[in-house]
């Protein structure tokens, strides 16, 4: 059975962001992600997951000014020193919160241009032999222009590719069911051909990124094709709830019902 892991970016957003660690506990996740820990000290939110016995699934490396539109910065070579003070700010999170697997976002990008590419490259090589040093997995994520018009890593393909060439085993690709589908759709065929090299998946509904179940892709298929391929990791619940996130958890209640009958 897929373990979800609440988006507390997203999710629980009634509550101010320490909080939602509890909000997600008494909901009935054991697990939590975010985009960005670092308007928090690494103590505070580590409390809060020993607090509430959450676990910390994913979160992303430093992106740049993400305030003023910046969508990482692995894609630009004269900003490498900066990426890597970034990645050293990441790991004293990684150390408090015990993460396993880290996300760089690569940014607002041409992907055809080669200073782009060799800067990415880069960028990728090194953050994920410095996370090696501590046991943790760096993750790449495919985004649709939608979302995010620009974003320099915008197939599923290329990221397969790269990692695929880069042959580092802690650089794993992070699936998102939602981007994919926007991005070139087939996801099951697409999980079953990438299953080796997925570190995380993500999921939202198509096309409001609202609950699952509630959009044009069958997500209970999808979470039982996960189990069928013997996905063990986190499924991250990146979604925005319509109407409340209490609310919208009636998707949830049957995984809540079997995760609680199996303990």
């Amino acid at each position: 059975m897929p373990r979800f892991a609440a988006n507390l970016t997203l999710m629980f957003t009634e509550h101010a962001f320490l909080d939602r660690f509890a909000a997600a506990a008494d909901a009935g996740f054991d697990a939590v992600e975010f985009l960005f820990p670092y308007e928090h000290p690494p103590e505070a939110i580590a409390e809060r997951l020993a607090r509430h016995g959450l676990t910390q699934a994913l979160f992303n490396l430093p992106p740049g000014d993400f305030a003023a539109g910046e969508r990482g910065i692995a894609a630009f070579p004269e900003r490498f020193d900066e990426l890597t003070a970034g990645v050293e700010t990441g790991l004293r999170y990684a150390e408090a919160t015990g993460v396993a697997r880290l996300h760089l976002m690569a940014g607002l990008a041409d992907p055809r241009d080669p200073r782009a590419r060799d800067a990415y490259r880069r960028a990728v090589t090194w953050t994920a032999e410095r996370l090696a040093e501590r046991g943790l997995d760096l993750v790449l994520e495919p985004i649709n222009a939608r979302n995010m018009p620009g974003y320099f890593l915008g197939d599923f393909g290329a990221a397969a590719a790269l990692i695929r060439e880069l042959e580092l085993p802690n650089l794993k690709l992070q699936f998102d069911l939602y981007h994919c589908q926007i991005l070139h759709g087939d996801v099951t065929m697409r999980l079953r051909a990438l299953m080796p090299l997925i570190g995380h998946v993500q999921t939202a509904s198509v096309p409001d990124r609202h609950e699952p179940g509630t959009g044009e892709m069958n997500d209970a298929f999808l979470f039982a094709e996960l189990d069928r391929l013997g996905y063990a990791g986190f499924v991250g619940c990146e979604y925005i709830p319509a109407a409340g996130t209490v609310e919208g958890l009636g998707w949830f209640a049957p995984y809540r019902a079997a995760r609680g009958d199996a303990r």
